[in-house]
């Protein structure tokens, strides 16, 4: 187990205990999240897992990362949730903030128990994600814990309003939204391509994110990049379509048309992002968790202060079309995904207007805003 301490610690605050099953590094919404419970009074202390790839922490508050026996499947989720269960029952505690569906039933048990108070926080439709669309029986086990844990809960938020009217329905509850927007955030010094590898005298696009998988358009991206000229692709985070795209390029010979980055921390990632030319959202319609999705990539890309190539999701286009910063596709044909582009690049003068534009959206879409209505909830009596 791997505990990283705050650097101060006031015994008579009250405490807010944060879970989440991932491995802390690169999740920017509960860290926001943490940030804005030490604002609101609370000492924080938040705990996931700890994998052999995880990178080191440095955080204003309490951190616990756990090593498991087990990294996935039905094995996993039972040794977590027991582990958390038990960590949540002996520890001092006076808000438990429980993160997807994964972390709720030790997290409601527990707070239920101990008469503590939860708050809930899904980033996604979870029970319709494509990874248990396809898998009928674990979707079913999934469903029937949410409809247990769901209606029992008091305070709820989620990323935006379709998912929120989607439970609200559901469950005839009232469901907070904060969307997972950056705070307003610009490096002391901006490196430049040369420095951080990348080509000086191409366009750049790029596709960023943890959760880079299936049926989100990267295989489809990669392969448009055979009709592209002077053009590379920049693949930054992780996801479970990286065999693939590994396998599709060395059957495609585009070796030097993609470079691929491992996660990173936001600071450094931010420095790719506004080196890059145009950010690509392209989630396919294929469940309806993505229908619904809001990706964290597009306020990224809208604070680099670049324009996004986007699949036309009900919630993206809302913000692409009232900010006008981004352009859209009609399907997948990666030769259609690179005709799109070649047009975007060849429209020099509305290009440069998208990315003014970003600028105005920057200053609405941030964190700083954003985080009232997590404050409104974290302090209700």
């Amino acid at each position: 187990m791997e505990q990283t301490p705050a650097t101060t610690i006031f015994i008579m605050q009250k405490t807010a205990i944060v879970c989440v099953t991932n491995d802390l590094s690169t999740d920017q919404r509960v860290h926001k999240t943490c940030m804005t419970l030490q604002k609101c009074g609370y000492w924080v202390k938040e705990t996931g897992r700890l994998l052999p790839e995880s990178t080191p922490l440095e955080r204003p508050y309490f951190t616990i990362r756990k090593k498991l026996w087990f990294r996935k499947g039905p094995l996993f989720y039972a040794e977590f949730n027991i582990r958390l269960f038990l960590y949540l029952m002996f520890a001092k505690v006076d808000l438990i903030v429980a993160n997807d569906l994964d972390t709720l039933p030790a997290a409601y048990m527990a707070a239920k128990l101990r008469g503590k108070r939860i708050i809930y926080d899904t980033h996604e439709y979870y029970t319709e994600t494509p990874e248990l669309v396809n898998r009928k029986l674990t979707q079913a086990i999934w469903k029937k814990l949410e409809d247990y844990f769901f209606p029992k809960l008091t305070d709820i938020l989620t990323v935006n309003c379709s998912i929120a009217k989607l439970y609200s329905d559901k469950y005839h509850k009232t469901v907070h939204v904060s969307r997972n927007i950056p705070l307003t955030f610009t490096p002391d010094r901006l490196k430049t391509r040369e420095e951080l590898g990348l080509p000086e005298d191409k366009h750049i696009l790029i596709l960023q994110g943890t959760g880079i998988n299936v049926e989100r358009g990267a295989e489809e991206a990669v392969l448009a990049m055979q009709y592209l000229q002077d053009t590379i692709l920049l693949v930054v985070g992780s996801g479970d379509v990286f065999p693939a795209l590994h396998n599709i390029i060395k059957a495609n010979n585009l070796q030097e048309k993609v470079i691929f980055k491992p996660k990173m921390p936001f600071a450094e990632l931010r420095q790719y992002t506004m080196n890059s030319d145009l950010g690509l959202a392209i989630d396919k319609d294929t469940n309806l968790n993505y229908h619904f999705s809001l990706p964290n990539k597009l306020f990224d890309y809208i604070h680099s202060g670049i324009p996004t190539l986007s699949s036309g999701l009900v919630e993206l286009k809302q913000i692409i079309d009232r900010y006008d910063i981004g352009y859209y596709i009609q399907n997948h044909d990666p030769k259609h995904i690179a005709s799109v582009i070649e047009d975007i690049f060849a429209d020099k003068s509305r290009y440069e207007k998208m990315k003014q534009n970003t600028m105005k959206a920057r200053e609405e879409l941030c964190w700083e805003k954003e985080e009232k209505v997590l404050i409104g909830i974290i302090t209700q009596k």
